[in-house]
């Protein structure tokens, strides 16, 4: 059986922007992300939210539900009393673009900066053989949907703006892991590029090595 549930929804940009009340139809079963596009087609089409799969495979949905970090599409509505006030705003580690959506561009511009993949010189390509157990170490680092979900946990990002300029993200330590891990790797240099990063995040003026960071604007909120 259906029921109202009462929403209050981050409108606005990094700029400027509070939270607004709406009352929104919640039937059985149902997720957040069912609700948030349900508000959207019928009292706010202007509401900026992003989200693809709505399975818990691509990520896209990252917010925050009553000020945790969560997949709107895996957040069910039966975890909420009906009375309850539910309170979604976007990610707090991130510049907010508009409403619920946070430019993540950043993680991609580090992921850009690690270094390919390089075969060994003395084997032909046809002759590249790699044992079961290598091949599962280096896909436990694919299981990564992109939700950026661990960087909003991360209180050294999330409430210090002087740490997010020098943060590689996840996406960087996660590629770089797995690329270390190949068995047919050729690169030497790749853990102190790694670790230069790691000293950049946590230390920028101890580390003269780091490798150019993307700059990024501080994220300003009010009303949160």
């Amino acid at each position: 059986m259906g029921y109202k549930a009462k929403f209050r929804v981050y409108r606005g940009d990094g700029e400027q922007g509070g939270l607004e009340n709406y009352e929104v139809d919640v039937n059985e079963g149902e997720v957040v992300l069912d609700i948030i596009p349900r508000l959207q087609a019928t009292q706010t089409p202007d509401l900026a939210v992003r989200w693809n799969c709505k399975a818990g495979k691509c990520g896209s949905c990252s917010a925050e539900v009553n000020g945790k970090p969560r997949l709107l599409c895996m957040t069910r509505m039966s975890t909420f009393d009906e009375n309850e006030t539910i309170t979604v705003t976007p990610l707090r580690a991130f510049p907010v673009i508009r409403d619920l959506v946070t430019n993540v561009s950043f993680n991609y511009a580090k992921a850009r900066q690690i270094p390919a993949f390089a075969p060994p010189t003395d084997i032909k390509a046809g002759d590249y053989r790699m044992q079961q157990i290598d091949v599962e170490r280096s896909q436990e680092f694919r299981k990564c949907i992109e939700c950026f979900l661990c960087q909003d946990t991360c209180h050294v990002v999330r409430d210090h703006e002087e740490n997010k300029e020098s943060f590689a993200g996840p996406r960087f330590f996660i590629r770089a892991a797995e690329l270390d891990m190949h068995p047919l790797d050729a690169r030497t240099d790749r853990k102190s590029f790694a670790k230069a990063e790691r000293v950049c995040a946590t230390s920028p003026s101890a580390a003269p090595t780091c490798v150019p960071s993307t700059s990024r604007s501080p994220t300003t909120r009010s009303s949160l």
